[in-house]
């Protein structure tokens, strides 16, 4: 999996742009809501004239099939943007987003997003990274899904997570918040089960431990040979 997310790009530091507390004057509070534990941000066919930074929490971005099942696209923390088509012509949302936890979230509209892009002109770069990055992760997962079994799916996934949110500790890695079975089997197309099979045998051979709070990833060369080709 990319390096990179559909919905954000790591490395870059847009707080002082888009949070009205770094703004001064440029933005009012009313631009800041707090989300609670499975609240909407927004929902599929809802106007899409905003974007957003969140400032504290997690947010999950997914959408639903045509039966009702529920499909995770990314999971996003502290510091990431999200419903950024908005500023390319996107009129109506084709995703959700919901909050993990209480988040907090600063929105601004897409009108204010032009203005800030006239004031930051690395701002147009970043939306179109984003939208770049967006593009081959949608071709790097269907790739993943065609020729790449269940269990490599689950592993890549787990390092791309080690390779975005990873701390190293020593000779090890150490990836806080870990999510749930449940969204790494809908981040990779398996199921629940597969994903608690898979991350037990892992453990078994001690190359990770995991556990509500984080993974611990002890040797990230032999969890990159386990994908297999």
């Amino acid at each position: 999996m990319s390096e990179q997310s559909l919905w954000y790009l790591e490395n870059i530091n847009v707080n002082g742009i888009f949070c009205p507390k770094k703004m001064g004057n440029s933005l009012h509070a009313d631009h800041i809501k707090v989300y609670n534990k499975n609240e909407y941000v927004y929902l599929p066919a809802q106007s899409s004239d905003k974007i957003y930074f969140i400032t504290s929490g997690r947010v999950k971005i997914g959408t639903y099939s045509d039966t009702g099942k529920e499909i995770t696209k990314a999971i996003l923390d502290e510091g990431q943007v999200f419903g950024e088509l908005a500023i390319i012509g996107e009129e109506k949302r084709r995703d959700f987003a919901i909050a993990m936890e209480k988040s907090e979230i600063c929105s601004i509209t897409t009108d204010e997003m032009r203005n800030l892009i006239k004031d930051h002109s690395g701002l147009s770069l970043f939306l179109m990274k984003i939208v770049g990055s967006r593009v081959l992760e949608v071709e790097q997962r269907l790739e993943s899904l065609v020729f790449k079994d269940s269990r490599s799916r689950i592993v890549e996934y787990l390092i791309a997570m080690v390779s975005k949110k990873g701390e190293r500790v020593g000779y090890e890695w150490v990836v806080r918040n870990f999510i749930t079975h449940q969204e790494i089997a809908n981040l990779t197309a398996t199921s629940r089960q597969t994903v608690t099979t898979v991350l037990n045998e892992l453990r078994t051979s001690n190359l990770l431990t995991f556990n509500r709070k984080r993974l611990l990833v002890r040797d990230l060369e032999a969890l990159k040979a386990e994908i297999k080709a």
